[in-house]
């Protein structure tokens, strides 16, 4: 029996008295990938990311584990419900428009202690001071440095397009200009790589391809680096107290550790393990989170059909932004219908195997995204469930 089929007959036995479609997650993988982001870390706080864990049970479960500090956020709305629920140290990862929020926020001691908000233009300035309808306290503030990589005097560009600050000078202008304005303190810096920590560098069947990523990443690693470190010291120039300096995700962990300017790393898909992050030489984790479709139909030979399934990731859309029938081994889609809204029929000669009622397991494409579809996780520890937990969604809250 292969470990994967293992896995299969695990699973299957925790949730033989549970109806798919259903969604778990296996804590031994869970804890094993939290301790290798840790180990990868070598040394400074992970900062674990909501948007790819999407649960609060789980979130409680990593920040007890030794080397996780502090949680970095999505939405306002999430960050504030997050502090209110005990969370102390949260840190908005993008700007927000949420004129409500920022009002409660600034409000409230408690919650203006423990939300950190994410600036890149003075024109959120603006919008937070109006918006504060008579709450008078200090709202932190992290400053986000814009981590693409330009070539040919800028007319190429690697990277996602989030902050405009990509000069060291830049940044700590408006570090500056958040000094000058009462209500304001710069706590934090933050620079996301997401062409390194988000980019598969062993793409399978497509060398030439992974080739170019992995010079392409270490030529952007070697740039920001550079330019990272020099940003921080031209902050500290204006900030000396700066509190941290957050970068990194999970598939670049141990290269952005590496940086002395970094004090701080982000990550969280890391945990869950998608399929989008089978595609890295730099680090293996076991697929912990996985959701199982029932099978109910079985149109002919070769071919089951699944209730559910057209659960497609965000990005740009592609294949790879799929979910993957996983369990049992060698299913695939049929190619004139992928996977649909209410049905997924699905082929290969494990189908002939499966019964009606029997369950196809499959992986998400991205971390949090799953837990969208569902309101509630199993926790499966060995061939048990041992608690189920709910989601953001089963609390009642979907944030975007």
């Amino acid at each position: 029996m292969t470990a994967r089929s293992a896995d299969r007959a695990r699973f299957d036995r925790a949730t033989a008295q549970l109806d798919a479609p259903l969604a778990l997650v296996d804590l031994d993988a869970f804890d094993a990938n939290a301790d290798d982001l840790v180990r990868r870390a070598g040394g400074k706080p992970v900062r674990v990311a909501s948007k790819s864990v999407r649960c609060r049970a789980l979130l409680e479960r990593t920040l007890a584990r030794e080397g996780f500090a502090g949680i970095m956020s999505f939405t306002l709305a999430e960050s504030l419900w997050l502090a209110r629920s005990g969370f102390d140290d949260v840190l908005l990862a993008y700007p927000s428009a949420d004129r409500a929020g920022y009002a409660e926020l600034a409000a409230d001691p408690k919650l203006a202690a423990a939300v950190t908000v994410m600036v890149d233009d003075p024109a959120q300035l603006d919008l937070i001071d109006a918006a504060r309808a008579g709450g008078g306290e200090v709202v932190r503030v992290c400053l986000e440095l814009d981590t693409s990589l330009k070539l040919l005097g800028g007319r190429v560009r690697v990277g996602a397009r989030r902050s405009p600050l990509h000069s060291p000078a830049q940044v700590a202008d408006l570090a500056r200009a958040v000094a000058r304005r009462p209500g304001f303190r710069v706590v934090g810096i933050m620079a996301y790589e997401g062409h390194v920590a988000g980019v598969g560098d062993a793409v399978s069947g497509r060398p030439l391809r992974s080739r170019a990523v992995r010079l392409m990443q270490a030529a952007a690693r070697r740039e920001l680096a550079e330019r990272r470190a020099a940003v921080v010291r031209a902050v500290r120039e204006v900030v000396p107290d700066l509190e941290f300096v957050n970068g990194g995700g999970t598939g670049s962990v141990q290269h952005t550790a590496a940086e002395d300017a970094v004090t701080e790393i982000a990550a969280g898909s890391g945990l869950y393990v998608p399929r989008l992050f089978d595609n890295y030489t730099s680090f293996r984790g076991r697929p912990s989170a996985l959701f199982a479709l029932p099978v109910v139909r079985r149109p002919g030979v070769g071919v089951v059909t699944v209730l559910g399934g057209g659960y497609p990731a965000s990005g740009a859309p592609g294949a790879d932004r799929l979910p993957v029938p996983y369990l049992p081994e060698g299913l695939r889609y049929d190619a004139q219908e992928g996977p649909g809204e209410v049905q997924t029929p699905l082929l290969g000669s494990p189908a002939d195997d499966l019964l009606i009622g029997d369950k196809v397991w499959f992986r998400h494409a991205k971390a949090g995204e799953l837990c969208e579809r569902f309101d509630a996780l199993h926790l499966v520890e060995g061939d048990r469930v041992t608690a189920t937990v709910p989601t953001y969604r089963g609390e009642g809250h979907t944030f975007l």
